[in-house]
């Protein structure tokens, strides 16, 4: 009886890791906060910065000036970005380095944590951090 228990022990164990490594981008995340990943600062306050990863592989956000989209592809840890387009509007300086540091980071392949409901994106010494929406 006790190797049973042990053995259910286990197999729960394995399973909920391989769970929590399978958690899906698929979804809307809003940014928290920005910058190298030793010391991200906090987004700009109202920028509504925010991105989307659809499941036909499609992606679509705003920096929290200008509006994006494009494509992207996950292996493992990894996402890469493709095709990314966005509009072109002037905004105020604190949203202009946002943006550099947004698409600094969504530039080519990224790699990616999500811990419960934080995504974490990291590239070229950079990080997005965002909350589920």
């Amino acid at each position: 009886m006790k190797k049973y228990v042990l053995f259910l022990l286990v197999a729960s164990l394995v399973l909920s890791g391989c769970a929590s490594q399978g958690k899906s981008l698929e979804g809307s995340w809003t940014l928290t906060s920005y910058g190298p990943g030793a010391s991200p600062i906090p987004s700009v306050a109202d920028s509504q910065a925010s991105i989307t990863f659809n499941n036909d592989g499609t992606i679509s956000g705003n920096s929290g000036c200008n509006s994006f989209g494009g494509e992207y592809k996950v292996d493992g840890d990894q996402v890469t970005f493709n095709a990314l387009v966005s509009t072109l509007m002037a905004c105020s300086e604190p949203l202009m380095a946002q943006e550099g540091i947004v698409y600094q980071v969504l530039n080519g392949t990224a790699s990616y944590e999500i811990k419960g409901e934080i995504l974490t994106i990291s590239n070229n010494g950079m990080v997005l951090v965002y909350t589920a929406a």
